[in-house]
């Protein structure tokens, strides 16, 4: 005995009704995508704070280990951009001005880094060495400086530029 109409309520028989486009099978749509960020001003503040943090973290470990690491500037500049690119979406002026920013994030890690060194050498707080005595610490940086200080200041400024590009683009 065969049945010329298949039995009501069979989804996989033909004929049976579809869901609407769009939908799934409980009837709710589909959330609407996030919209894209795109504030400048913000990026430049998450990117300064970043900046602030890092520098800090670099100039502790540059006097904690008496030399200047690659890595670290990278890190420096990478948190930088990605601060940068997550919290200032995808406007375009963001990626320059975070590799502008994690320059002066460099400098002044590696100005902490220094002022940590003369102040285990004269017994004194680096952070007095900072505000009290800082025309003698960018002096101490200019003669201690080096064509490997201005690499790390490019390694920086590259991974700020392309962290900002990644994750600015990425939501």
């Amino acid at each position: 005995m065969s049945q010329p109409v298949p039995p009501p309520g069979n989804p996989f028989a033909q004929g049976a009704p579809q869901q609407p486009d769009g939908q799934n099978p409980f009837g709710a749509y589909p959330p609407a995508p996030a919209p894209r960020r795109n504030s400048l001003a913000l990026g430049i503040v998450a990117a300064v704070v970043a900046a602030l943090v890092t520098a800090g973290i670099y100039g502790a470990v540059l006097g904690g280990i008496e030399r200047e690491i690659g890595w670290a500037a990278v890190g420096v500049g990478f948190v930088v951009g990605l601060a940068a690119g997550k919290v200032g979406g995808n406007n375009p002026v963001l990626p320059v001005v975070s590799a502008v920013i994690s320059l002066g994030a460099v400098y002044a890690g590696q100005l902490v880094g220094i002022a940590i060194l003369i102040g285990k050498q004269l017994n004194v707080s680096a952070t007095d060495i900072v505000f009290q005595e800082f025309s003698l610490l960018t002096q101490a940086w200019s003669e201690t400086k080096d064509a490997m200080t201005f690499v790390f200041f490019a390694i920086a400024a590259f991974a700020a530029f392309s962290g900002a590009k990644k994750f600015g683009s990425s939501d």
